[in-house]
C-alpha cells in the first residue's frame, strides 16, 4: 500500500449531498427553517429528480452564516442584501485576480514579437536598431 492511500480524498464543496435533515443537523438548526430560507431565496438547495432538496457543504456554510446574522438581529431582507453584496465582493476579487494575471502577462517583455516593416522592404525588429531585409516573393 502506497503512503498517500490513507489520505482522505479531495472533496468537492459544492457537491450536492445533503438532504434537508442532515444539513439542518449540520447548520444546528430546524428543517423548517432550511424550507424557509429556500422559499425566501436566502439559501436556494439544488434539486434531485423528484424535487427533493440536496445541500452543499457551501449551503451548510451559507446557512450558518445566515443565522449568525439572524441572531444578531438583522432582519431577513437585511440578511438577503448582505449576502448579495458578498456575493458581489467575491465575484469581483475574482476578476481583480483574473486581470491581473493578465496585467503580469502584458507586461512580460516582448521585443521579439514587436516588430515594424517599411515601405522599402525593411524590417525593423523591436526598440532596437536590429534591421532585416523581408523576404519577398516575385520579380
Amino acid at each position: 500500500m502506497s503512503e498517500g492511500e490513507y489520505l482522505p480524498q479531495p472533496y468537492d464543496p459544492d457537491a450536492p449531498l445533503f438532504t434537508v435533515t442532515v444539513a439542518a443537523r449540520l447548520a444546528d438548526l430546524h428543517p423548517q427553517t432550511l424550507r424557509g430560507y429556500d422559499r425566501l431565496g436566502l439559501v436556494v438547495p439544488t434539486r434531485t429528480k423528484g424535487r427533493g432538496r440536496r445541500y452543499t457543504l457551501r449551503d451548510v456554510q451559507r446557512l450558518r452564516h445566515v443565522q449568525q446574522l439572524s441572531t444578531e438581529g438583522i432582519s431577513l431582507e437585511g440578511i438577503r442584501r448582505i449576502l448579495a453584496l458578498e456575493q458581489q465582493v467575491d465575484q469581483l476579487q475574482e476578476q481583480t485576480v483574473r486581470l491581473m494575471k493578465l496585467l503580469r502577462r502584458t507586461e512580460e517583455p516582448a521585443a521579439s514579437r514587436t516588430f515594424t516593416a517599411g515601405t522599402t522592404g525593411f524590417v525593423h525588429l523591436g526598440r532596437g536598431d536590429v534591421r532585416l531585409r523581408a523576404l519577398t516573393t516575385g520579380p
